[in-house]
C-alpha cells in the first residue's frame, strides 16, 4: 500500500498522512475525500509516499478519489506554497482558499458541465405557424435559427421552462458543449490613437512579452492608463495567451468588463464574491481549459488555473482593497508578482497614485518606471483651492464659497460631486441635556444613525439596534444627530437644490443588484447633477460631465497614529480630484478644511502626488518605516485585555531574544475592543526580510505550545495596511 501526505483545511500548521489501496491512482494536486476524526473532510493530495510518513498501523485509509487530473496545476502549487510559507498561514487553508466553493465541498466537476442548445432537424423545418399559442416559443425557435448557443447565454433572455418544452416537442436537443481554447478574430472597434506617453508605455510592455518583468505604470488621473492595457494585451490575445487583470473593488468589474468586451472579439469572464458559486466555476473551468481570453476580477481571481497565461495587470495597485484582511492575509498585488515569476510572464502595475512601495522599488531598480504625464484628452488637471472653514458661514456642512461654485457650475449645465467618506445619516445621537452618545456595546466606537431605515448602526462589528426614545444616561428625550454622513447630506442637498437631481453611491444605495451600474448610467447622462458618496467614488470612474469636485471634509483623516495615513490620504485626495475636468470643460477641487496651511495639503496642492510620495519616502526612512524595514504584526484578541496584553508580553520577551528585530509593543490596538473582544497588537520591524521570517518560524513553534494561546484568538499579519 501506498501513503499520501494530504493537506487538510485546518488551522493546523501540519500535513496528515493517509494509506491509499493499490486501485487508487492519485495525482498530486487533485482532490482526496478523508476520514478526520468523526469527519470527513476534502483534501489536496500533497506527496506520494513521503520518506517520514506514520507507521501504516497508525494511518487511516483514503476515503475516495474526487479527481482524476489536479484540480491545483505544478505552477499553482508553487505559487500556494510559497504564500503558505511567506505569510506563515497553514497550507490546507491556503489550497481551499484558492479553490471555487463547489470544489471545496467535493462536488464532482463532470456534474458542472456547460450546456448549449440547438435545432433538431426537425426544429429547422418548424414554421412559424408552428408557434401560433406560443410567443415566447417562437421567439427562442427565432433565436435558436441562427445556430447553437451556451445554454447561459440562453437563460439570460429565455425560461428553462420555453427550453423544456421546445424538447418536448422534439424541435430542440441539449448536448454538452466542449472546452476549447478561444480564437481571437480581430478588434470589435479600432485602437484610439496613443499619446507619445502611452505609445511608449506599449512599446515596453510588449517588449517585456514572454519573460518575467514588473512594470510600474503611473499615469496621472485620465492619462489613458486602460487604453494601454487594451493595445499591450492584444498582441498577446493573437498568440493564444490569456491575461489576467485584478481590479481592487467588485464596483469597477461591470465597467471595465464593458470597456473590454466592446474592444475584442474574445471571450471576457469576470470573476468576484457577486457571482453565484456555479458562475464561479464556470469561470474557473473555462480559464483551465484556455477557452476565456481575460478575466477580469477582485484579488482571488489570482488562484485561477490558467492554461497559457501572458500577462498579469494589476490596475490600482496601491489600493488597501488587494490585502485580505482576515484569514489567510495575502496582498494580491505581491503574490502576482510572484506568480508572473512562476509564469514567466510580465505583469503590469497601474496607478495614478502609487504605493510607495511600488515606487521604493522603482528606485531600486526592481521595477520598470513607466510615466503617462498627462491626460490622453489634452485636458487640463483640475485646479485645487482651500476652503478654510474657519473664515465661513456653514449652511449644512458647506461653506458660503462651496455654494456659491457649486451653483455657478450646475446653471452652466455641468454636474457637481461631493466626496465625504461618512455614510449614513450622522455618526452618532447625542443627548442635548447631558451628552450622551449613542455607543456600541460591543466595540470602543459610536453607533451610526441611518435615518431611513431607524436604525442605530456599528459599521465596524455590525450590529443594530433600533433608534432609542430617550437618553439611556439622563432619560431626556432631547436626542439630535452629531455629524454628518452621506444620507443627511443627500437630504440636504435637497433642500438647498430642489430642482437637481442627485445621485448618492455608498455600500447602502448600491446593495441591490444592479443598482450601481444604474446610477452611473445616469450620472454619465448630460446635464446637472449633484453626485455625491463616500471612497467608492474615488476608484477609477469616468464621469465626463463633472467640473467641480467638493471634498466635504478632508480634517478627519489628517491625524492618525497610523504611519500610513498621510499616504493613503495624499493617494485618496488626488484620486477623488482626479473625477473633475475629464471631459471638455476644465475641473476645479475645493477642499474644505480648519487647517488650510497642512503641510501635507500644501505639498499636495502645490507639487502633486509625486513630490509628496518623494518626501514621504525620506520621511519613512529617517523614521526607519516600511518599506526600508520590514514589518509583521501580531494581533491578540480575548473576552479580557489583560489575557492579550500577557500573551503578547511572552511573545515580545522571546522575540527580544533573537538577532535583528525591533519591537513595538505590547500595546492597545488604536480601537480597543471591537466585537465584544480586547485587542491588543505587537509589531515586528527587521531591515533584513530574511532575519524577519526566520523569527517568525522561532515565535510561531514556540507559542504553539503556551497555555495562553489557548485564552486568546491571535494572528500574524506580514506586511500589514491595516494597523488598526
Amino acid at each position: 500500500m501506498s501513503v499520501i501526505r494530504v493537506a487538510l483545511p485546518l488551522p493546523l500548521r501540519q500535513h496528515f498522512d493517509y494509506l491509499l489501496n493499490a486501485n487508487q491512482q492519485v495525482t498530486i494536486g487533485s482532490r482526496l475525500r478523508v476520514p478526520f476524526g468523526k469527519r470527513e473532510l476534502i483534501g489536496i493530495a500533497w506527496q506520494l509516499n513521503p520518506v517520514d510518513h506514520y507507521p501504516l498501523a497508525q494511518l487511516k485509509p483514503v476515503i475516495g478519489v474526487v479527481d482524476q487530473q489536479p484540480v491545483l496545476t505544478e505552477k499553482l502549487r508553487q505559487l500556494l506554497s510559497f504564500a503558505a510559507d511567506y505569510y506563515h498561514h497553514p497550507l490546507g487553508e491556503v489550497l481551499t482558499a484558492a479553490l471555487p466553493a463547489l470544489l471545496r465541498e467535493g462536488k464532482n466537476l463532470a456534474d458542472y458541465q456547460q450546456y448549449a442548445w440547438q435545432l433538431t432537424d426537425t426544429g429547422y423545418i418548424a414554421t412559424t405557424n408552428d408557434f401560433k399559442r406560443s410567443a415566447r416559443q417562437l421567439a427562442l425557435w427565432q433565436t435558436l435559427k441562427d445556430g447553437p448557443l451556451p445554454e447561459s447565454e440562453l437563460l439570460s433572455s429565455h425560461s428553462r421552462q420555453t427550453l423544456n418544452q421546445l424538447q418536448a416537442k422534439g424541435l430542440t436537443t441539449r448536448q454538452i458543449l466542449p472546452l476549447k481554447p478561444f480564437n481571437q478574430q480581430g478588434l470589435k472597434q479600432p485602437a484610439l490613437q496613443l499619446t507619445a506617453d502611452q505609445a511608449l508605455a506599449v512599446t515596453a510592455i510588449n517588449q517585456a512579452a514572454n519573460g518575467f518583468k514588473c512594470l510600474l505604470l503611473e499615469g496621472v488621473t485620465g492619462s489613458g492608463k486602460t487604453e494601454v492595457y487594451l493595445q499591450a494585451i492584444a498582441p498577446l490575445l493573437d498568440t493564444g495567451q490569456q491575461v489576467l487583470v485584478i481590479v481592487p473593488e467588485i464596483g469597477l468589474t461591470p465597467q471595465t468588463l464593458a470597456r473590454f468586451q466592446s474592444r475584442f472579439q474574445a471571450p471576457v469572464l469576470c470573476w468576484h464574491s457577486n457571482l453565484t458559486d456555479t458562475e464561479r466555476l464556470n469561470c474557473w473551468r473555462q480559464t483551465q481549459a484556455g477557452s476565456t481570453a481575460i478575466v477580469i476580477g477582485t484579488r482571488s481571481a489570482l488562484f485561477l488555473p490558467f492554461a497559457k497565461l501572458g500577462l498579469i495587470i494589476i490596475d490600482e495597485e496601491h489600493d488597501q482593497s488587494l490585502k485580505q484582511q482576515d484569514g489567510f492575509r495575502y496582498h494580491a498585488r505581491d503574490l502576482a508578482i510572484k506568480r508572473a515569476a512562476i509564469e514567466h510572464c510580465p505583469i503590469l502595475l497601474g496607478s495614478a497614485t502609487p504605493s510607495l512601495e511600488s515606487i521604493y522599488n522603482c528606485q531600486q531598480q526592481r521595477f520598470i518606471a513607466l510615466t503617462l504625464h498627462n491626460r490622453a484628452g489634452g485636458q487640463a488637471m483640475p485646479r485645487y483651492q482651500l476652503v478654510d472653514l474657519k473664515q465661513q458661514v456653514l449652511q449644512f456642512g458647506l461653506a458660503s464659497q462651496t455654494l456659491q461654485y457649486m451653483r455657478q457650475q450646475l446653471q452652466q449645465g455641468m454636474q457637481v460631486m461631493l466626496f465625504l467618506n461618512r455614510r449614513g445619516f450622522a455618526p452618532a445621537l447625542s443627548c442635548q441635556e447631558c451628552g450622551w452618545l449613542t455607543e456600541c456595546h460591543r466595540c470602543s466606537a459610536f453607533t451610526t444613525y441611518h435615518k431611513q431605515s431607524r436604525q442605530l448602526v456599528c459599521h465596524h462589528c455590525g450590529a443594530t439596534k433600533a433608534v432609542p426614545r430617550q437618553c439611556k444616561q439622563c432619560g431626556s428625550a432631547r436626542l439630535a444627530p452629531v455629524g454628518q454622513g452621506t444620507e443627511q447630506l443627500e437630504e440636504n442637498l435637497q433642500q438647498l437644490f430642489p430642482e437637481v437631481a442627485i445621485t448618492r453611491l455608498d455600500r447602502d444605495t448600491t446593495r441591490r443588484k444592479g443598482a450601481l451600474h444604474s446610477a452611473l448610467d445616469s450620472i454619465n447622462q448630460p446635464g446637472p447633477r449633484l453626485i455625491l458618496g463616500t471612497q467608492m467614488l474615488a476608484k477609477g470612474h469616468h464621469f465626463p460631465f463633472v467640473t467641480l469636485v467638493v471634498i466635504v471634509d478632508v480634517d478627519g483623516a489628517l491625524y492618525s497614529s497610523d504611519f500610513r495615513a498621510p499616504e493613503q490620504l495624499a493617494q485618496l485626495l488626488t484620486q477623488v480630484a482626479g473625477r473633475a475636468g475629464r471631459g471638455s470643460n476644465p475641473g476645479s477641487v475645493l477642499l474644505q478644511t480648519n487647517y488650510p496651511e497642512h503641510a501635507l495639503l500644501q505639498d499636495i496642492i502645490q507639487n502633486g502626488y509625486a513630490s509628496f510620495a518623494r518626501s514621504a519616502l525620506l520621511e519613512r526612512q529617517q523614521t526607519r518605516l516600511p518599506p526600508w524595514q520590514h514589518l509583521a504584526l501580531f494581533r491578540a484578541e480575548a473576552l479580557q485585555g489583560a489575557l492579550c496584553q500577557q500573551w503578547l508580553a511572552q511573545l515580545a520577551a522571546l522575540a527580544k531574544t533573537l538577532p535583528g528585530l525591533e519591537l513595538l509593543g505590547p500595546l492597545s490596538s488604536p480601537m480597543e475592543k471591537r466585537a465584544g473582544k480586547y485587542r491588543w497588537q505587537l509589531q515586528l520591524y527587521s531591515k533584513q526580510r530574511p532575519a524577519l521570517h526566520q523569527a517568525l518560524n522561532i515565535l510561531l513553534a514556540e507559542l504553539q505550545s503556551w497555555p495562553l494561546s489557548r485564552q486568546v484568538k491571535w494572528q500574524l499579519d506580514v506586511d500589514p495596511v491595516d494597523l488598526s
